[in-house]
């Protein structure tokens, strides 16, 4: 067995980001959602080496700690095999512990955007649907805000060939169709079979948070 499959590493730090952890797969026109659980970013340490990173947990560990911005946690991690599949850098996340509930849940937390907070369960992010989000500005304004997310996209160029297949990072908003810092970017495009290609026009956006108000 691979010695690096089964290491763990030690991390430490304060909750600077909680957001769903989503994996989108796509097939030319068609899409679907595989909801992981969350990715926190945390401002710390790995085997005592200072850095930012982010690391994937379950939802059962979210609905158990609740974590938000500004609380201190630790816990041990693999680090992440196949960085195509994930946002995150680690994963399948042990003795995870809660050092200092303090930040944000001792303080008024203010209305966004961002959006800080404890975030909904991941049935709600099915619910609300999503829009794209462009990739700057989800980096400048979004990348702390619970309703921001960044997926790893892995598209499958022939269905009849489900190897063919590419990866890329794509961003999301689950948030608001109000907020006044929201850019859609520029419309996205699915390669498939013999050069061909598929454009996710606006309408989709439309049509996945058709169920919501502006303010919702």
């Amino acid at each position: 067995m691979n010695p690096a499959a089964t290491a763990r590493s030690v991390w430490r730090g304060v909750v600077t980001s909680v957001q769903p952890r989503i994996r989108l797969n796509r097939s030319f026109d068609e899409r679907s959602h595989s909801y992981l659980g969350y990715a926190l970013h945390i401002d710390g340490t790995v085997d005592d080496i200072e850095q930012s990173f982010w690391v994937g947990i379950g939802k059962a560990a979210q609905l158990k700690h609740k974590f938000q911005t500004g609380m201190r946690i630790e816990g041990k991690a693999h680090e992440v095999q196949d960085p195509r599949m994930e946002t995150v850098a680690y994963y399948k996340v042990s003795a995870l512990k809660v050092v200092e509930a303090g930040g944000a849940l001792d303080e008024k937390i203010e209305p966004g955007p961002p959006w800080h907070g404890t975030p909904p369960e991941l049935t709600t992010y099915r619910q609300r649907g999503h829009r794209r989000l462009a990739a700057k500005t989800y980096a400048v304004n979004c990348d702390t805000c619970i309703w921001g997310c960044m997926m790893p996209v892995v598209m499958i160029l022939d269905q009849w060939n489900r190897d063919q297949r590419r990866y890329r990072q794509e961003a999301f908003c689950h948030g608001p169709k109000s907020c006044p810092r929201y850019r859609s970017g520029p419309t996205r495009k699915v390669p498939g079979r013999q050069g061909m290609s598929h454009e996710e026009e606006d309408w989709i956006d439309e049509e996945a948070t058709a169920h919501r108000g502006p303010d919702e």
